[in-house]
């Protein structure tokens, strides 16, 4: 299985490929500083295999690479950030 995960400015979106096919994306929208995180979508045929994880876990580091912070209003992103203290830093209250 191959996965790959690309960041799409246009589209304000990182979209996850299974084997080319596209399988999900989390919506990430700039606003100056902050990378906003409103919501984030697995196909039901991809559901199961880790895949928002590792997608929302590689927008992460892409955000924190660019010296940005988050606001995860997604309840997904927001779970996620909550359980790996490593991602704590990139909230904005």
């Amino acid at each position: 299985m191959t996965v790959e995960i690309t960041h799409i400015p246009a589209e304000q979106r990182y979209v996850i490929t299974v084997d080319g096919e596209r399988a999900g994306f989390v919506e990430a929208r700039e606003s100056g500083d902050v990378v906003v995180f409103p919501h984030t979508e697995i196909d039901e045929r991809f559901e199961g295999r880790g895949l928002a994880a590792r997608l929302v876990g590689h927008a992460l580091d892409d955000v924190r690479a660019g010296g940005k912070k988050v606001a995860a209003h997604c309840p997904y992103v927001k779970r996620f950030i909550e359980k790996r203290p490593e991602y704590h830093d990139l909230r904005v209250e």
